[in-house]
């Protein structure tokens, strides 16, 4: 009996619940019909699917061109942070090549601090020091021969790291270091950054005439402008820094390698990977290369050597590609023409809106890639022309960010531009600043 009276009671609760769940389904339905004015009392079993299948179409033929309008106006008043240098663009181009430049390594591997103790660079891995130098050779930018590799996290800690190794210790007062304007915005904060007794930011090297030691730092091509440049200072005491990150085949003809006594490359804007955070400096004096790999002993004790192998992994096969049977299908070729065209997007949408300029560059044979073109930088330095004296506001305000002319030591009505963002949101870009009038 008692059994039986459990079943019923189990059975009077299901019965219950789908009631009351019928119910609420019900009035949500009621309500819903109520509120778009529809309703005015129970429908028929027929009628409630024709009204179901009517809201159904009308829905459907709504939501999907509301939907992409909604994206295109977003797309439109959504803002453009091209203020910094992140090079996604060349994430399509690593999508495609899919597993070939996956690395696995076990959890016990690269447990040690030290990757070759009787190296100069102890932490520097045999295999990246091998790729460094066959890619350098393959593409002829950079001679390695009778130089010493130092890695670093990339190309910002080798700047330092030079700055301290060339810096003479026993001087009354701070070397001064300059670079001529426009220079690249964050050489002033890194040299000060530590308030360093050995080194002092010492601005434009067009205006400086102090006598004595400094170090001159020259970019070429040059952040921001990409034009070639040399050193400026006319004086017996310099020493020079190279900082080569850009030149690279898909920003500028390869016209010769370079060939000076300290050149600085990073692997953030010559494959695109800056996230391994690594680079390079070829060091011709074996002094200044010891004293570079002390400084980053006690700033970091050596350098990731995951980046390290993985980075290996990307120079191998962008080596491997230039130099194949497939070398159309090559990086930097896959990069030129990314740069190319959006070059070209960038002067008609310039022409189209007649408030800016942009540098005109003379055209050069490339010995790499055997043809004539003119360079395309990682960067646009753009003018604003007319009455606006502070272009990087005139763009925030039409929701573009930018770097103005200020940071690089010249006039605010210039902009640095980054020519190296995602597809998307650089032809969003473009189409926004060919509309802009005033």
């Amino acid at each position: 009996m008692a059994y039986i009276l459990s079943v019923f009671a189990v059975r009077n609760l299901l019965v219950l619940s789908l009631a009351l769940n019928v119910s609420l389904i019900l009035r949500v339905l009621l309500l819903h019909d109520s509120q778009d004015g529809s309703f005015n009392g129970f429908f028929f079993a027929e009628q409630k699917e024709e009204a179901l299948a009517t809201k159904i179409t009308r829905l459907s033929s709504s939501v999907a061109p509301s939907s992409s309008l909604t994206m295109a106006q977003g797309d439109e008043d959504r803002v453009i942070n091209l203020d910094h240098g992140d090079p996604t663009m060349y994430e399509s181009y690593w999508q495609k090549k899919g597993d070939e430049t996956t690395v696995v390594i076990p959890g016990w591997q690269f447990m040690s601090y030290f990757s070759d103790a009787t190296r100069l660079c102890w932490f520097l891995e045999p295999e990246f020091a091998k790729q460094i130098v066959r890619l350098h050779n393959v593409v002829g930018n950079a001679v390695t021969e009778n130089r010493h590799i130092v890695v670093g996290t990339g190309s910002t800690q080798l700047f330092q790291a030079a700055l301290y190794a060339l810096s003479p210790c026993a001087e009354a007062e701070p070397i001064s270091v300059v670079s001529a304007a426009p220079y690249y915005s964050s050489y002033p904060l890194i040299t000060d950054c530590l308030k360093s007794r050995l080194y002092k930011w010492a601005g434009d090297a067009r205006s400086f005439s102090k006598n004595g030691p400094y170090i001159e730092l020259v970019t070429s091509p040059n952040n921001p402008d990409g034009f070639a440049r040399r050193s400026v200072v006319n004086g017996s005491e310099g020493i020079l820094i190279h900082d080569l990150a850009y030149y690279w085949p898909q920003y500028t003809p390869i016209s010769s390698p370079a060939n000076y006594d300290l050149m600085l490359f990073t692997v953030s804007k010559s494959t695109g990977h800056a996230g391994m955070r690594i680079g390079w400096a070829l060091v011709k004096d074996e002094d200044v290369a010891r004293k570079m790999t002390k400084y980053i002993e006690i700033n970091t004790i050596g350098v990731s050597k995951d980046s390290q192998v993985r980075a290996a992994k990307v120079l191998k096969v962008i080596s491997d590609n230039s130099e194949g049977p497939n070398e159309g299908d090559s990086f930097f070729e896959f990069s030129y023409r990314v740069m190319a065209k959006r070059w070209k997007q960038l002067r008609e949408a310039v022409q189209q809106s007649g408030l800016f300029s942009v540098s005109d560059f003379p055209p050069q044979l490339c010995m790499f890639l055997n043809r004539v073109f003119e360079p395309q930088p990682a960067f646009a330095w753009i003018k604003c022309e007319g009455d606006i004296e502070d272009c990087e506001s005139f763009l925030r305000g039409k929701k573009i960010l930018t770097r103005g002319g200020k940071h690089f030591g010249v006039n605010p009505n210039y902009v640095r531009i980054s020519m190296l963002d995602r597809d998307k949101n650089y032809e969003t870009f473009v189409r926004r600043l060919s509309t802009i009038r005033s």
